[in-house]
């Protein structure tokens, strides 16, 4: 008989090998190997006659060859290309009923009845109680959805595993139950634990789920918040440059102031430099109103820097501004500003006022400074000209 059994796995070897779909990624000569290794496991530590241990052998080798015709009711075609192959090699009929009966109460919803059906569902399911489990499950996940039969996310193939090892699924033989329980229930705790894991970042996710729809639901706020912010950072900026702007014009002028009355005003003394004086006193008086022009532009205007408490109840008093409360204690101040954090209407209504007063300065400082510049280059060009002029009319004398 063993040789019928080495001949019946070098056939269905070459069945898959030949007939067997690439998709059938789990029903394959693996599995099978793996079915028939865990019945022989059984039967090693079991009271089996060989001709029972030889049928039960070769129920397992072609269990699954059914799936080379049809996923349906494959078990029938099974049982059919076991029959076929044993009377071809002359086994008995006997035999070949008890394979076929076996092949047959492999389908899940049977409920076996004797002790050799037992043991070949114990054997096909074996890998409940093994420790590669999870590799097993994953390849027949994988068969499922590349064969269109149902598509799992990895929530539902774990709700599905848990189902199957809880509820579902049992050990029959006494070796199964004594050997394979206690992995299969190990098993089983690591399907729970990696639910668990997977709800607690469900969770998470939906939390930050909600933190988003509340954040979006809020944006019409952030979007004020986000213009204040954008608006008052811009004046600031344009008040810096305006400030450089109007240094530059100071030293430049300041520079200029330097050298004329370090060079030209020592020449003026002499009674035939005084063609020079009228040009000199033109770039001079250009220089000084340029630069009190610039000093205009940055003076800062001084304020009064103390509130009352019904400027705050009546809330005319902006402490977005250090003007307005700089000669102010402490404590007056604290209490103001906690007044002013308790009213949202308020603290924008004082960043609108700075806003609003920011953009005056701002205003002021470049209407001065085009003044300003204006003037300097008025002041350049007419001193070049008056110079130019009074060099002219110089020699036009001397001539």
């Amino acid at each position: 008989m063993t040789n019928i059994i080495e001949k019946a796995e070098a056939y269905v070897f070459d069945l898959f090998k030949s007939q067997l779909d690439a998709s059938f990624v789990y029903h394959n000569q693996t599995h099978t190997e793996r079915v028939v290794k865990s019945l022989r496991e059984i039967i090693d530590n079991s009271d089996i006659s060989e001709a029972d241990s030889n049928m039960l052998q070769l129920a397992a080798i072609f269990h699954d060859t059914g799936y080379t015709k049809t996923i349906d009711d494959h078990e029938s075609e099974s049982a059919q290309i076991a029959e076929d192959f044993l009377k071809d090699n002359n086994v008995n009929t006997k035999t070949i009923e008890a394979v076929k009966a076996c092949i047959m109460a492999t389908r899940f919803e049977i409920i076996p009845e004797t002790l050799h059906e037992k043991i070949i569902c114990d054997a096909d399911c074996s890998h409940f109680g093994k420790e590669y489990f999870q590799e097993t499950s994953e390849f027949l996940r994988r068969e499922l959805e590349i064969q269109g039969i149902v598509k799992f996310s990895a929530s539902e193939w774990l709700d599905e595993n848990i189902k199957m090892l809880s509820e579902r699924h049992v050990f029959y033989s006494d070796y199964a139950l004594k050997n394979w329980q206690h992995q299969k229930e190990k098993n089983l705790s690591a399907l729970i634990s990696s639910k668990n894991k997977f709800n607690k970042k469900l969770k998470k996710e939906k939390l930050k789920a909600k933190y988003k729809a509340q954040y979006k639901s809020e944006s019409p706020e952030r979007g004020i918040q986000t213009f204040y912010r954008v608006a008052l950072r811009n004046h600031i900026k344009l008040s810096d440059i305006a400030d450089t702007k109007a240094n530059i014009l100071l030293s430049v002028n300041a520079i200029i102031i330097s050298l004329v009355i370090s060079n030209l005003f020592s020449k003026l003394d002499n009674p035939s430099n005084s063609y020079l004086i009228i040009p000199t006193i033109i770039f001079i008086l250009f220089s000084v109103i340029t630069i009190v022009l610039s000093v205009l532009a940055t003076r800062p205007n001084v304020t009064r820097g103390e509130f009352t408490k019904e400027d705050i109840a009546e809330k005319r008093v902006n402490l977005s501004f250090f003007g307005n409360f700089h000669k102010m204690e402490l404590k007056e101040f604290e209490w103001a500003v906690s007044e002013l954090l308790k009213d949202k209407n308020y603290v924008y209504n004082s960043l609108t006022k700075d806003l609003y007063f920011l953009g005056k300065v701002l205003d002021r400082k470049y209407r001065i400074l085009r003044v300003t510049y204006s003037i300097f280059m008025i002041g350049i060009i007419v001193s070049v000209l008056a110079f130019a002029i009074s060099f002219k009319m110089q020699n036009f004398d001397f001539l």
